[in-house]
């Protein structure tokens, strides 16, 4: 029986059978997820807004099949998205409709993939295809117009947004607490300020998707209809300004906060004292919450430091890889992000409260004094450089069911205090009243699970840190000049979208960036920089010197500026010996750069050859031992029979 499995016949009958079974489990379109990171099974939070549809919504697919010329790669993608089209069905329970047109040149559905909004794409051959999908309900329609892998980790996010989005009627209302000129100054050039300022891109940008309203920092109550709020670099605020904001959170308002313990780019009219490196906290909510941020230091990281060399400032965090998180979906394709003079969040959250770093500094990092780090970028401070050996939390988000701030109720005011110690009148008492009516309703905890998201930083929103601006024909052209604004806009959008999207995370990517060649670069950078900034001194001494005895005319002649002095043979050699001196120290810095880069390659070329050549060698070898191992049982059973 066993000989005959090895028969033709057999292996025939084995193909069938796997053929078959493969059918029959396929016709169920069920799959079972074993990957580690549960890359093909819907988040909880897409469930939850597929369980929330009112009303059933339709997706249409629309797909070029059968073009042999449509890179492969792109057709796998196709099938994957098609699979994942089939998960929100089942999950929907007939909530969701599922429409797949296949667009072909001059059909019905290429002019219904334009009139939906889906772009084509120009293949191989200069043939257009199509590939993208459109969320339809009643007279209601998002349009995801062109699919592409490289956004594959966003696609449930991009899909459940739009099917969310569409069932929302009205824009959503969001709520700016800021003393900073973010709306910009129009009337600047008439108030003799210079020419007119627009307002900053991240506001103009966030004011075409949603409606804005100014808050100010001394804001009793927050109206009810801002159901997200921003509070940007809060310097000033008012204890009942925190009061509102935490009666905002416990009645299920999303709190986007910008702190910062030096606000380098915080530029106040009138006030020269005041021109950048101001200080801003919500102390009393960070108190309640378990949350510490020194106002008085920022952070200073060598491995993610930005520039190099003699150029570099280890204040200015340039982060990127592993410094970002890639499962929230907020940051998930966020490139890198540059982030100036930034705090760094602390302490233990209070029971109840959970916590999820989005940026943070590497282990090869230190709180500094915010003043010192800020001259000169931090470059002085590597001096007295001690690495921390923790990561510091720049941006996290916070979860869970949050309790008041103000267990005794709203903050007196400061006028208030005067008052009393004064004495109050029968109508003081009167006016009092409503104040107190009002606080009757106060909530102590929240009825449901929140999140607020908070940054420890307000500078990387600013123009100067996100953006570049070009003049062109007359025109502003933007180029994001790193991720800030895209990341600004997706946090925005995650907080602001439907209560589903904010947990909902991203799904995984393969890619592992060489972490370990950049934390041994930040090593060597702080070994050498130190040698580096000495030669380089004593450079400009030299050259200093050589200036000075060129210009010193000999013994016994008086100096002339027109004339070109006359060296004496020992002031010759001088010169001679100090240009010898120059030349050989710009040799000694070559040197210390070269060896500055040296092993970070030696540890790149290496690292490349273990991922291309390690895995073939010992498939290689594993073979080579099995082969041997039959050949061996091989004679010793034809030993046995022989026997």
């Amino acid at each position: 029986m066993k000989k005959g499995l090895y028969t033709s016949a057999g292996v025939i009958v084995v193909l069938v059978a796997l053929v078959l079974v493969n059918y029959v489990l396929g016709l169920g379109k069920q799959r079972i997820d074993l990957t580690g990171d549960a890359l093909f099974s819907l988040s909880e939070g897409t469930k939850k807004a597929l369980a929330n549809l009112k009303e059933p919504v339709t997706i249409k697919f629309y797909y070029t099949q059968g073009d042999e010329t449509i890179p492969i790669q792109v057709r796998t993608f196709a099938k994957r998205t098609e699979d994942l089209l089939t998960e929100y069905k089942q999950a929907a329970n007939g909530k969701v409709i599922i429409e797949k047109l296949n667009p072909q040149p001059d059909s019905d559905a290429e002019d219904a993939a334009t009139v939906d909004g889906v772009d084509g794409q120009v293949g191989p051959n200069g043939d257009r295809f199509y590939l993208g999908l459109v969320v339809v309900q009643g007279d209601q329609k998002s349009a995801l117009p062109l699919l592409s892998a490289d956004r594959e980790r966003l696609m449930e996010y991009d899909l459940t947004r739009a099917i969310t989005r569409i069932a929302t009627k009205e824009k959503p209302v969001i709520g700016v607490m800021t003393p900073l000129p973010v709306t910009g100054n129009p009337m600047a050039a008439m108030m003799g300020q210079g020419a007119p300022q627009p307002p900053q891109i991240f506001y103009s940008e966030m004011e075409k998707d949603y409606k804005v309203e100014r808050v100010s920092l001394d804001v009793e109550e927050i109206k009810p209809e801002i159901k997200t709020l921003l509070v940007i670099h809060p310097r000033g605020i008012s204890d009942q300004a925190q009061y509102a904001i935490d009666q905002f959170i416990l009645r299920g308002g999303r709190l986007i906060a910008f702190v910062d313990p030096h606000a380098y780019l915080d530029q106040i009219p009138g006030m020269p004292q005041f021109q950048g490196g101001t200080s801003s906290s919500l102390d009393k909510l960070f108190k309640a919450w378990g949350l510490e941020m020194d106002t008085s230091k920022i952070v200073l990281d060598l491995e993610n430091a930005a520039g190099q060399g003699q150029r570099m400032m280890p204040t200015v965090l340039a982060l990127d890889g592993p410094y970002i998180n890639r499962t929230d979906v907020a940051t998930s394709l966020i490139p890198n992000s540059l982030i100036p003079m930034a705090g760094a969040f602390s302490g233990q959250l209070v029971e109840g409260l959970t916590q999820t770093v989005l940026l943070k500094s590497s282990k090869n990092s230190q709180l500094i004094d915010g003043a010192t780090g800020a001259d000169k970028r931090g470059r002085e401070a590597i001096s007295s450089f001690t690495a921390g050996g923790k990561e510091l939390s720049v941006a996290i988000k916070v979860s869970g069911k949050f309790k008041t701030a103000f267990p005794d109720g709203r903050p007196v005011k400061e006028a208030d205090k005067k008052d009393d110690k004064k004495g109050t009148t029968k109508a003081d008492a009167k006016s009092a009243k409503p104040a107190a009516a009002s606080d009757a309703n106060r909530l102590k905890e929240a009825a449901e699970v929140n999140t607020v998201v908070l940054f420890a930083d307000s500078d990387f929103l600013q123009d100067g840190a996100a953006v570049q601006i070009q003049e062109m024909f007359g025109r502003r052209i933007v180029i994001p000049a790193n991720g800030n604004l895209p990341l600004f806009q997706a946090v925005v959008e995650q907080m602001a979208g439907d209560p589903s999207l904010i947990n909902l995370a991203s799904r995984s990517v393969a890619a592992r960036p060489l972490t370990v060649v950049k934390r041994m670069e930040a090593e060597a950078q702080q070994v050498y920089l130190g040698k580096l900034k000495e030669l380089e001194d004593n450079l400009n001494q030299t050259k200093e010197k050589l200036a000075a005895l060129e210009k010193k005319p000999p013994p016994g002649q008086k100096a002339d500026p027109a004339a070109k002095s006359q060296l004496t043979p020992e002031q010759q050699q001088e010169v001679d010996n100090f240009r010898k001196r120059v030349v050989d120290t710009r040799k000694e810095l070559k040197e210390v750069r070269r060896d500055l880069r040296a092993d970070s390659e030696a540890l790149q070329f290496w690292t490349k050859v273990f991922n291309i050549a390690f895995m073939p060698i010992v498939v290689m070898i594993v073979g080579l031992l099995i082969a041997i191992w039959k050949r061996r049982r091989l004679a010793r059973t034809m030993t046995m029979a022989t026997a």
